[in-house]
């Protein structure tokens, strides 16, 4: 497939498996994309190389250059490929690759770009933030709940969540992606801990509201347990 050459700007914030599908089908209208993703994820393969390499967690950024690559059917495969024996058990093979690019590089901005180049990938994926921030949430009775991958878990209503630490700095790339964006994207996705996460690193959040760019949410299709249980 060729290229689109031109297109609208089109910045997309998320995270999570929403993103990625978006992702998907915008690349078919422009290249002019640019995907800015949580990394507060803190479960899972990701959560196991973030605590065991000091890295910030791949997978939601490894799930959104899949969905702009313009590669083949078995490279998609071979990056989402999650291996289930062994001390590899639970690792996806795409996970792995950036891990081992940042290491290889000593930089995880890097790492995203090089493997950008290995998988044809259309736009840009950038992270939210190069520090390493945690989730923490708190919930009506007063419970605080640190930890992305154990939000959801609760059965509590959520009253609000914030980064730790809560001073954390946007990608300058990533600001200048927003200010000159036709369109800003929020979603779809987790609210609590794909979406909002994003908008608590502040100088990424004033760019948004300083932008001219077109502002666009877009709502999950049903609540989800844990997060917008009882939304309407």
């Amino acid at each position: 497939m060729e290229w689109i050459i031109l297109g609208y700007k089109i910045v997309c914030i998320g995270g999570g498996t929403g993103l990625p599908n978006l992702l998907r089908g915008l690349k078919e209208y422009t290249n002019e994309i640019t995907a800015i993703v949580t990394v507060a994820d803190d479960g899972g393969s990701s959560g196991r190389l973030r605590d065991e390499m000091k890295i910030l967690p791949p997978g939601d950024i490894r799930n959104c250059l899949l969905a702009l690559a313009d590669t083949e059917p078995l490279m998609e495969m071979l990056f989402q490929y999650r291996f289930n024996s062994g001390s590899l058990k639970g690792h996806s093979f795409g996970n792995l690759f950036l891990a081992a690019m940042t290491e290889m590089l000593g930089d995880f901005e890097l790492a995203i770009k090089e493997s950008s180049k290995v998988l044809a990938v259309r736009g840009r994926v950038l992270p939210s933030t190069l520090e390493d921030v945690k989730l923490e949430a708190e919930y009506d009775d007063g419970t605080v709940i640190c930890g992305e991958s154990r939000i959801p878990q609760q059965s509590q209503k959520i009253s609000r969540v914030r980064l730790v630490p809560s001073n954390a700095k946007p990608l300058n790339e990533a600001v200048v992606a927003v200010k000159e964006a036709d369109a800003v994207v929020l979603g779809p996705g987790s609210l609590y801990t794909s979406i909002i996460p994003n908008l608590l690193v502040k100088d990424l959040t004033e760019a948004i509201l300083e932008s001219d760019a077109k502002k666009i949410y877009v709502v999950n299709i049903m609540t989800q347990p844990g997060e917008t249980t009882g939304y309407s």
